[in-house]
C-alpha cells in the first residue's frame, strides 16, 4: 500500500472510531460509559428490580390524606406539623403523594408541592432545623412511589413539612397543598403514627380528607412484596356470637408496643371482591397477658373506626409498651354479615402483626379461637404466617424503601436503555463503516496491486519499445550516415585532405555507434549522451544534411538545457529520425529545422521540399512522439514538400515550469 493510501485509511478509521462517542444520558459525561458498562448496569437494574416490592394500588374506598384550602395563585405558605409525642433519634421521613388516576398517563401524583422543606426540632426548639429542602421538586416527579428522605439521625420531637410554592390539582386546576401520608421512622417504628397534627389553615374536612388521615398509617399501596408464596386470608364462619375473640401465643414475653391488622384479600380483583371493611369489627379491644387463661389480662388498646374512611388495606396502632406473652383481640362489635341468605356475625383478617420495637413477633406463632373458619383454606394459620395474597409481608419501612428504590431504578432504566440503544446504533454504524472501509481498503489494495502490475508491464513494454526505437533511430541513422560518408570517401579518392576528413568522420561515427549500441537500453544513464541538446542537434543537422541546403533555428536554449535527460534524448532521436527519413525517402534538396522552447510549450518543426508523405507520419516518428507524450502532425504545404510539427505541453507533463 502506498503512503497516501495508508494515511487516508488511518484518518478514515480515526473518524469512524470517533463516531462512537456520545453524550451519556446516564452518568452525564460524553462517552463515559461503554456498551459493556451499560449492559452490565441494565442487567443490575433488572436483577435488583426483580427482588423489590411491586407497586400495587388500593382499589377500595378509604382515607386519602390531607389537603389545604385552594387558591388561584401558587405563592402561598402552607405547612403541616406533626407532634411525635416523645423525643427520639429519627432516621428518615417518608412522604407519600396524593394520587390521581390520569386518563392518559395512568396514576400520577396530584398537587405535589413545587417546593418542599422538611424541618425537625425538639419541644424546646420551635424553629427547628432544616432536614431537607427541594426548591424545585420537578426532579422528583412524576412519581407515585413514596419519597424517602434520610435525616442523618437528628434528635426531634416534631416534624414539619412546609411549602411556599403550591401546584395545581388535576380536577379543577386550582393551587393546593395535599399529601397522602407522612411517616417518621426511628429504626422500624413509625413515630408519626396517629400523632397530633396541626395545620397552617383550616380548610374544612371532607370525606377522605383530614389532617388525621395524614398520620393514620393507611397507605394507597397494597402490600405486594413480589416474593414468597401467597396466603388466603382467614375468615370465620357466620354466627360466631356477640364478642368473639382471637388469641395468639407469642411463646415468650415480648415488649409489645403496636399492632398491624391486614384487611381481607385486598385488591384480589378489580373491583374488589370485598368492600374495604369486610369482616372487620367496628369496635375491638387488644389485651395482653402473661398466662393462657388471661387472668392477668391488661388493656393494650381499644379502637372503634367510625366509617369506611378509617379502614384501609393495612391498619396500624401504637400504644404504650407492655411486656406480655399472650395477645387477645376481642371484637366488641363484630362485623354483621348478610350473604347467601344468612345473617350473623363474623370476623376476618389477612394477617395480625404484633409489633415489638417495630418488628412483628407473631410470625409463625399459634392463633386460635372458639369458632371455626368459613372453609378449610381460610385457616387460623393464615393470621400469623407472615404472608398475604401477594406473598411475604415486609416491615413498613422496608416496604416503602423498596417502592422508592423501584421508582429510582425504573426512572434510571429508560435512560440507560436509551443510551445503550444510541451506543448500539452507533456501534452498528461504526461496524457498517468499518465493513465498507475494509471493502474500500481491499478494493484499494487490489487496485494498487493491479496498477503496479499494469505499470510494471507498461514500463516493460515501454522499455522494449524504447530499446527498439533507440536501436532503430540511433543505430539505423548512424549506419545510414556511415554509408553516406562511404560514398563521400569514394568521391574524395583524388583529394587526400577530403578523404582523410571523411574517414575521420566515419571513424568518429563508428565509435559513437558502438557506444550507442552498448548503452542503447539505458541511454538515459549513459554519460555524454545529449549533455548539450543544442550542440547535438546542430551537429546532426550538419552531419546528416551535408549534401542538402539546410538551416537550423533554436529559440529558448535555457529552457532546453533544463529538460530531463530522457526528454532531451527523445527530442534528439526524434529529430535525427526525421532527418534520416528526409535523406532516405523525400528526395529533397532543402531542409529546415526550427525548435522553439517557451514556458509551457516546446514546438519542433522540420520542413523539406521533397515529394511529401502520402500515408501519414512514419511509424518510427509516431512511436517516438508517443514516448515523449507529444502531439505529432504532418502537413503538406501548398508549395510542396513536408512539414513535421511536434508539440509538447507543460500542463500535461509538468515540464517547463
Amino acid at each position: 500500500m502506498s503512503l497516501p493510501s495508508f494515511v487516508l485509511s488511518v484518518h478514515l478509521a480515526a473518524f469512524i472510531i470517533g463516531m462512537g462517542g456520545s453524550t451519556g444520558a446516564w452518568g452525564g459525561e460524553p462517552g463515559r460509559h461503554s456498551i459493556t458498562d451499560l449492559q452490565r448496569r441494565l442487567a443490575e437494574i433488572d436483577s435488583e428490580l426483580g427482588g423489590l416490592a411491586k407497586m400495587s394500588l388500593n382499589s377500595g374506598v378509604g382515607p386519602i390524606g390531607y389537603r389545604s384550602m385552594s387558591y388561584t395563585e401558587a405563592e402561598h405558605l402552607e405547612w403541616v406539623h406533626v407532634d411525635l409525642k416523645r423525643e427520639a433519634v429519627i432516621d428518615e421521613v417518608v412522604i407519600v403523594a396524593a394520587l390521581w388516576r390520569d386518563a392518559d398517563a395512568g396514576f400520577v401524583s396530584d398537587a405535589f408541592p413545587s417546593s418542599l422543606k422538611i424541618l425537625a426540632g425538639t419541644a424546646g426548639d420551635s424553629k427547628g432545623a432544616v432536614v431537607a429542602e427541594f426548591r424545585d421538586t420537578a426532579q422528583l416527579l412524576p412519581r407515585i412511589a413514596p419519597l424517602v428522605v434520610p435525616t442523618g439521625g437528628i434528635r426531634a420531637s416534631w416534624v414539619r413539612i412546609e411549602t411556599d410554592q403550591l401546584s395545581r390539582r388535576a380536577f379543577d386546576g386550582k393551587y393546593i397543598f395535599q399529601l397522602a401520608e407522612i411517616l417518621v421512622f426511628a429504626d422500624q417504628e413509625n413515630l408519626a403514627l396517629r400523632s397530633p397534627v396541626s395545620i397552617s389553615q383550616n380548610a374544612g374536612e371532607s370525606p377522605g380528607w383530614s389532617p388525621a388521615f395524614l398520620v393514620d398509617g393507611v397507605l394507597p399501596y397494597v402490600m405486594n412484596s413480589g416474593r414468597g408464596n401467597p396466603s388466603v386470608a382467614f375468615i370465620s364462619e357466620i354466627g360466631i356470637g356477640d364478642r368473639p375473640s382471637i388469641e395468639i401465643d407469642l411463646q415468650r414475653e415480648h415488649p409489645i408496643s403496636g399492632i398491624r391488622l391486614h384487611a381481607v384479600d385486598q385488591s384480589a380483583t378489580v373491583p374488589q371482591v370485598y368492600p374495604g371493611d369486610y369482616a372487620l369489627p367496628r369496635h375491638f379491644r387488644i389485651e395482653g397477658a402473661d398466662d393462657a387463661g388471661f387472668n392477668s389480662a391488661r388493656l393494650l388498646m381499644e379502637a372503634s373506626p367510625a366509617s369506611i374512611y378509617e379502614f384501609g388495606p393495612i391498619m396500624e396502632w401504637n400504644f404504650r409498651e407492655q411486656s406480655c406473652r399472650y395477645l387477645r383481640l376481642i371484637a366488641l362489635e363484630p362485623f354483621l354479615s348478610q350473604e347467601s341468605g344468612r345473617h350473623g356475625t363474623r370476623i376476618g383478617y389477612a394477617e395480625i402483626e404484633v409489633l415489638a420495637d417495630g418488628r412483628n413477633v407473631a410470625v409463625g406463632k399459634i392463633a386460635s379461637a372458639a369458632f371455626s373458619p368459613a372453609s378449610p383454606e381460610r385457616r387460623f394459620g393464615s393470621l400469623t404466617d407472615g404472608h398475604n395474597l401477594y406473598g411475604r409481608i415486609l416491615p413498613a419501612r422496608q416496604f416503602l424503601g423498596e417502592l422508592a428504590r423501584r421508582h429510582d431504578l425504573e426512572t434510571a432504566r429508560p435512560l440507560v436503555l436509551a443510551e445503550l440503544s444510541t451506543k448500539n446504533a452507533r456501534a452498528r454504524t461504526v461496524l457498517t463503516w468499518m465493513f465498507w472501509l475494509a471493502a474500500l481498503l481491499a478494493g484499494g489494495i487490489a487496485f494498487i496491486l493491479f496498477y503496479y502490475h499494469f505499470r510494471a508491464r507498461r514500463q516493460e513494454t515501454n522499455i522494449r519499445e524504447r530499446i527498439a526505437a533507440n536501436l532503430h533511430d540511433e543505430l539505423g541513422a548512424n549506419l545510414h550516415a556511415i554509408g553516406l560518408l562511404g560514398d563521400l570517401a569514394k568521391d574524395a579518392i583524388d583529394s587526400r585532405e577530403d578523404l582523410v576528413d571523411t574517414l575521420d568522420r566515419i571513424r568518429s561515427l563508428s565509435e559513437r555507434t558502438g557506444s550507442a549500441a552498448r548503452n542503447c537500453a539505458h541511454m538515459v544513464l549513459a554519460k555524454g549522451v545529449c549533455e548539450d541538446l543544442v550542440a547535438e542537434l546542430r551537429s546532426d543537422s550538419r552531419r546528416l544534411l551535408a549534401d542538402l541546403e539546410h538551416s537550423i533555428t533554436l529559440e529558448g536554449e535555457e529552457i532546453l538545457h533544463r529538460l530531463p535527460r530522457r526528454m532531451r534524448i527523445d527530442l534528439y532521436l526524434f529529430h535525427k529520425e526525421a532527418l534520416i527519413n528526409i535523406i532516405r525517402h523525400s528526395g529533397a534538396t532543402e531542409a529546415t529545422t526550427r525548435l522553439v522552447a517557451r514556458p509551457g510549450e516546446i514546438v519542433l518543426t522540420i520542413s523539406d521540399n521533397g515529394c511529401g508523405i502520402a500515408d501519414g507520419p512514419p511509424s518510427s516518428l509516431k512511436r517516438r512522439a508517443r514516448l515523449l507524450g507529444a502531439d505529432l502532425t504532418v502537413e503538406t504545404p501548398a508549395a510542396g514538400g513536408t512539414r513535421i510539427v511536434l508539440k509538447l505541453k507543460s500542463r500535461k507533463f509538468g515540464i517547463l515550469k
